[in-house]
């Protein structure tokens, strides 16, 4: 399995070379104790975090996210039940307030589809999701957005990278929900059969999908896992493959899974450990999609976010009982994690964004 993991990493080493260095690239984080985006810039050698700003915004922020062409940021607001919308600077990661358009209770998770045409969000409370156009501003119409019932605690919602196929995971009824989406109109139709299944008490909550195979990943919450999954797109709908724990055999304390992202690379995995405070890593077979556990290492305080920077050498950790972000080198061979730095955010950092701009 190493020789499959080690060629996606050295074609990814091979970009970096040739990558211009006049790059930047700015984090942000949501802090919801202070209802606010704070903004950092990393330094593109050492992986450092520079404070920059802090925009102030209606509510409890929680999940970010931006369009492919990285002009427009959006925001859920989960406390206000809105979403809100802001221009990007490239040079100087400023943001600019566009607007802001009620949705519904708690808006969980945010995603655009592959075009940057249509904003998709699930809502925990109110069990069910919303596509939105995005005006050429980066504005948002909440009178002509289409609304999906689904079940309790919709919990993320993202597009295949095809952007035909979209899944729903849902910690309430143990299922990930799949839907066929037809690109030119932003219109979601059930799969059949309409969910993937799952037994009870393992919530799936976050989900990830390969760069460039037909491979899907989700966190399972309340069963402390991660699950590899074939996926169709024809078919509209998802296999599984396998199930792997987040958390050492020995470990007897109480812990939930929060977040799960893929490197860019498609070759290693990660998820966020909240109670064994860590970040599990996985290495991801690159013929097979099948994973392989290497290890936890020890983060900040219920980490409820983290996000490896496009780039993928760094990845940051927001710790929500600490009001800290932990700050680690990625090892681009292996997919090993080596804390650099732990920073201070400010209160309940509910989530973390890197944007690379060139």
């Amino acid at each position: 399995m190493y020789r499959f993991v080690f060629s996606a990493a050295v074609a990814f080493l091979v970009t970096l070379l040739i990558t211009p260095i006049s790059a930047a690239t700015f984090v942000y984080v949501s802090v919801a104790g202070e209802q606010a985006i704070s903004i950092w810039q990393m330094d593109e050698n050492s992986g450092g975090l520079t404070h920059l700003a802090k925009v102030e915004v209606e509510g409890e922020p929680g999940c970010l996210t931006t369009d492919p062409a990285q002009k427009f940021m959006f925001a859920s607001l989960r406390t206000a039940g809105k979403i809100a919308s802001f221009r990007i600077d490239g040079a100087t990661g400023g943001l600019t307030p566009v607007g802001v358009i009620s949705a519904d209770a708690d808006p969980a998770y945010l995603a655009t589809d592959r075009t940057g045409r249509f904003l998709m969000s699930a809502y925990y409370f109110a069990g069910r999701v919303a596509v939105h156009p995005i005006g050429e501003d980066g504005s948002l119409d909440e009178s002509t957005g289409r609304w999906t019932d689904t079940d309790d605690k919709a919990h993320a919602i993202d597009a295949d990278p095809s952007n035909r196929l979209v899944l729903v995971p849902h910690t309430g009824p143990n299922a990930v929900f799949q839907f066929r989406f037809d690109a030119p109109e932003g219109l979601l139709t059930s799969s059949h059969p309409d969910r993937l299944q799952l037994t009870s008490k393992t919530g799936p909550r976050h989900l990830a999908f390969h760069p460039r195979r037909p491979w899907a990943f989700f966190d399972q919450e309340q069963a402390s896992a991660v699950t590899a999954c074939r996926y169709s797109v024809r078919k509209g709908i998802l296999t599984e493959v396998m199930t792997l724990p987040t958390i050492p055999a020995d470990f007897s304390g109480n812990n939930s899974c929060a977040h799960l992202e893929l490197h860019p690379t498609g070759s290693f995995l990660y998820a966020a450990n909240r109670g064994h405070d860590s970040i599990a890593m996985f290495q991801v077979n690159q013929l097979t999609g099948r994973i392989r556990g290497i290890g936890q290492v020890p983060t900040e305080k219920t980490p409820r976010s983290f996000n490896v920077e496009p780039q993928g050498r760094f990845l940051f950790a927001a710790g929500q009982g600490s009001a800290r972000v932990a700050a680690y080198r990625i090892d681009l061979l292996e997919g090993g994690l080596e804390r650099i730095g732990t920073y201070d955010v400010g209160e309940k950092p509910w989530w973390i964004k890197a944007v690379r701009f060139k």
